[in-house]
């Protein structure tokens, strides 16, 4: 595909992205009141084909390139957090079609108001075991973000043998499979998500208790960072079950995640940054007698928060065009996957202290609930309290940096 092209396709994107900010907008009290997005969003996101970015094209997706995807999310998330926060989680979740046999793929995405959501493992309890024709589960998930809009769920779990007993890789990491299953299925944990910010994404608990899972509806996870570099004659249970040869696919989901939350962020952080500016021109604060706009500190602090959006973002942005270079080119650099794991972390927190500042020279204007800030600062304070925030990636990069050998679960 010529440069021209590409740049077609990624401008009418982020301009069918930019284009429901009105609409997300308009919701955004509702979707942190009832904690879920309301039809009208609902509508406006499938019409656009929001959850379908990195679906294959054999299953009716775009097959996005990576930094395409993270300036649609930013745009989302100016409109609102948690309708981006749904986009991004769900569409690492659709990359799981490339690694399913096609006729159960087609099942669970060829309609096109399909959506998957799934949530965080609770740890060894959740498990898998070999029965005839598929696998028997049990387990509880938390977080899983959009699942009330979701049609079908997934499960992480650690496997089994037939006896229960857990299997373990040669390096002793346990042996995972990712089930996937009809929402109906499981059982949802009723108001189990009572949370500061993020609301609208009804990350709710779920669980399923021996319940049975058709092989085709199980995938092999895709490849850690290590597991690229397997030796000779490892077993192929180590190995992606991918079917689909787009480079796309090289990817992993987390890499998804990374970039995808990170642009939550920093959509949150633009539009605050927006709306303060707005408010810095024709405010003058209480005793003041001089409007915002002419504080040389204020003035100053707008300008260093916008260097802040526009270096994190990219950055991001580049690496992103790096990594899609090595996808079609073979495989991903490990060097790659260490700076975007920097990039997306560095990102949440710069995007934070925009937010933060922003929300503190807006003065009392920022506490009521009818303005754009107060929100804003409750949805970027639970972004940064996600894993994908959390200060010890920093730790992770610096070991790499300085020859040492890196923890490699969230690269």
């Amino acid at each position: 595909m010529s440069v021209a092209a590409r740049s077609e396709i990624e401008e009418g994107w982020v301009a069918r992205a930019r284009a429901l900010r009105p609409t997300l907008q308009a919701a955004a009290s509702r979707i942190d009141a009832d904690c879920a997005l309301p039809p009208e969003v609902l509508d406006a996101l499938f019409e656009a084909r929001m959850f379908r970015m990195f679906l294959p094209h054999t299953f009716g997706g775009a097959e996005l390139e990576p930094a395409t995807f993270f300036q649609v999310v930013c745009e989302i998330a100016a409109g609102d957090a948690s309708a981006a926060w749904c986009v991004a989680q769900s569409s690492g979740c659709s990359m799981s079609a490339a690694y399913m046999e096609p006729v159960a793929a087609h099942r669970v995405f060829g309609d096109s108001r399909a959506a998957v959501a799934w949530g965080y493992s609770m740890g060894p309890q959740c498990r898998a075991t070999p029965v005839p024709g598929g696998w028997r589960v049990n387990g509880t998930w938390g977080f899983g973000s959009g699942n009330r809009h979701a049609t079908w769920v997934g499960a992480h779990c650690h496997r089994t043998d037939e006896t229960g007993e857990l299997l373990k890789q040669p390096d002793g990491r346990p042996l995972e499979r990712t089930m996937l299953i009809p929402r109906s299925s499981v059982t949802i944990k009723q108001g189990s998500w009572h949370v500061v910010g993020l609301r609208g994404t009804g990350s709710d608990t779920y669980s399923a208790a021996d319940l049975f899972v058709p092989a085709e509806y199980s995938l092999v996870p895709r490849a850690t960072a290590r597991d690229h570099h397997l030796p000779e004659g490892a077993s192929p249970e180590l190995e992606p079950e991918r079917r689909e040869q787009g480079p796309l696919y090289r990817m992993a989901p987390m890499n998804v995640y990374q970039a995808g939350f990170a642009g939550v962020g920093l959509g949150v952080a633009r539009a605050t940054l927006d709306a303060f500016v707005e408010l810095a021109s024709k405010k003058t604060p209480s005793g003041s007698g001089n409007p915002l706009r002419a504080d040389g500190w204020i003035q100053s602090r707008i300008a260093l928060s916008e260097a802040r959006l526009q270096s994190a973002r990219a950055w991001i942005i580049t690496i992103l065009r790096e990594m899609w270079s090595e996808c079609c080119a073979g495989q991903i650099g490990f060097g790659t996957r260490v700076q975007l794991r920097l990039a997306s972390t560095y990102a949440i927190h710069e995007a934070r202290e925009v937010v933060h500042a922003s929300y503190a020279d807006a003065g009392a204007t920022a506490i009521f609930e009818g303005n754009p800030f107060e929100r804003r600062l409750r949805d970027i304070n639970a972004v940064s309290q996600q894993v994908q925030a959390n200060f010890s990636h920093l730790q992770t990069v610096g070991q790499y940096y300085l020859g040492l050998e890196p923890g490699l679960r969230f690269i």
